[in-house]
């Protein structure tokens, strides 16, 4: 490859960026799911329209794995801790049995309905089933849903890939013939436990470790996380042979939860990463599809096969699942309608095309109709129902944007803190919010001026606010801050559920 060449190559992928970038836009305002528009590029870019042909099976594969790992990562250090763990049980079952239900309702619909033979249904039912985690972050952080069944949702899609790589990968290859069923639900549990394991054990580390180094400057702090992440991710899967998408995820969680600095220009890196690595799969994907080989046959193999893994395996996966959790049955509907196919399938779908399985071709080419179809379907109706069957969280509006930044000298911590427009914080004094002894509010910054505040200086929505906390404090005055923004200036009097009284 020349300079001039690699030229021709950056300017065309900067271009598909920018538009790519451009068309989110456009997707919030059409209501369609960005997933749709990049595999609509990738179909106008390929062969079929302006003919760059790519038929690398397994390089799609590697690269759709690296760029799961980068979402896997940002969505673990985005996800609330203290949503998930209550509800962590619930997310393993369903990532366990409740992918097992929904495999074996599809092949059974696949063998004795549309007549294929059990390689090729066990393959299909696997390769659907897994919910994709970029579907669901994207969508349910755009809908304030209860914190209980975000996190649901949010555990069982960072975590059910492990089980169904490992099955696709063995039926794919045919071990799983040899070896048995046994054999396969010991090796998803050595996976799933050792790689959780494995990933806490780093996430802790790693927390360890960027408390104690301070880095010189606010921008490497997203990249040692990254390279941290990746650690996670390939020391899993190299050194232990365990789940590697288990072991990122969790490390991503340990370190979303600790309190470390530049907490929010870390976020937005890895944010803007995240959307780097969904672009360029999606893109990816559909330069691999090949419209011109989709017949008739296929599109209503996926019709019935969407039909069966969506309004049949995944009603009867979140029923069986949830039958032990006291989960009402407006949530177990929203949760069952919630688990959204986007990427992960079609990844998935690359491996059988990657081990040159019979018919994997005919595969791919259903699993990606399908989730073209029923991602229109449902990642559209996820808002209206969920205020129809009522959960809705009110309050979720309420929360408040906070970046930390250490000063070493002083053992102190600065916080940043948006208030953002439906925070009760807005109207509230200064010296109402009651902050620890030794905490104090140093700086305003609203629309383009800054000043010093009085303890009489009432806040306003969309101000800025600096608070200084010595680093022993911290924990207490972001728990008072958050009370405050949620239940306002009486936050703690009264007993709200979250908040605490602080001297």
């Amino acid at each position: 490859m020349d300079v001039h060449e690699l030229d021709r190559i950056l300017l065309a992928g900067a271009a598909v960026l920018l538009v790519a970038i451009i068309a989110v836009r456009l997707s919030g305002r059409l209501g369609l799911p960005s997933l749709l528009i990049y595999l609509g590029m990738g179909l106008v870019l390929g062969e079929s329209v302006l003919g760059i042909q790519f038929e690398d099976a397994e390089l799609a594969h590697a690269l759709g794995f690296a760029a799961l790992v980068i979402i896997l990562t940002e969505g673990g250090l985005t996800t609330r801790w203290n949503e998930v763990r209550p509800v962590m049980p619930l997310g393993v079952v369903m990532a366990t049995v409740g992918v097992a239900v929904s495999v074996g309702v599809v092949a059974s619909v696949a063998h004795f309905l549309l007549g294929m033979d059990w390689q090729l249904a066990v393959l299909i039912g696997a390769v659907t089933s897994p919910t994709d985690a970029a579907a669901v972050f994207a969508v349910l952080r755009r809908v304030p849903i209860r914190p209980r069944l975000r996190g649901a949702l949010e555990a069982e899609s960072g975590l059910n890939d492990a089980p169904t790589v490992l099955l696709v990968t063995l039926v794919s290859t045919g071990e799983i013939g040899e070896k048995g069923l046994l054999h396969f639900g010991g090796l998803v549990l050595y996976e799933l436990v050792i790689g959780a394991l494995f990933g806490f054990v780093v996430g802790w580390l790693s927390v360890g470790l960027l408390r104690r180094v301070a880095l010189s400057s606010a921008g490497l702090y997203p990249l040692a996380i990254m390279s941290l992440a990746a650690i996670s991710y390939a020391g899993g899967t190299v050194l232990l042979h365990v789940s590697g998408f288990a072991a990122v995820y969790v490390t991503s969680l340990i370190i979303g939860r600790a309190e470390l600095p530049h907490r929010v220009a870390t976020r937005s890196f890895v944010d803007g990463l995240a959307w780097l690595a969904q672009i360029g799969l999606f893109v990816m994907l559909g330069l691999l599809a090949s419209p011109g080989r989709i017949t008739l046959n296929d599109v209503l193999a996926a019709l019935v096969i969407g039909i069966a893994v969506t309004m049949v395996g995944r009603f009867a996966a979140v029923w069986i699942s949830l039958s032990g959790f006291r989960v009402p049955w407006r949530e177990q509907t929203f949760i069952a309608w919630a688990g959204l196919r986007g990427a992960v399938p079609i990844v998935l779908a690359t491996i059988p095309l990657a081990e040159k399985v019979p018919q994997a071709a005919r595969i791919f080419d259903i699993v990606f109709v399908l989730v073209i179809v029923f991602t229109l379907l449902q990642g559209p109706s996820l808002p209206w129902l969920a205020r129809r069957l009522g959960v809705l969280d009110d309050q979720a509006s309420h929360e408040v944007d906070i970046d930390v930044a250490p000063l070493e000298s002083l053992h102190a911590d600065v916080l940043q803190v948006r208030i953002p427009s439906e925070s009760r914080l807005a109207g509230v004094e200064i010296s109402e919010l009651r902050l620890p002894k030794g905490v104090s509010v140093s700086l305003v910054v609203r629309g383009m001026a800054a000043f010093v505040p009085e303890r009489r200086t009432v806040l306003r929505a969309n101000d800025d606010i600096l608070v200084v906390a010595p680093s022993h404090l911290r924990e207490q005055t972001l728990r008072r801050l958050r009370a405050v923004s949620r239940g306002g200036r009486l936050a703690g009097w009264f007993g709200e559920h979250g908040q605490e009284n602080s001297s």
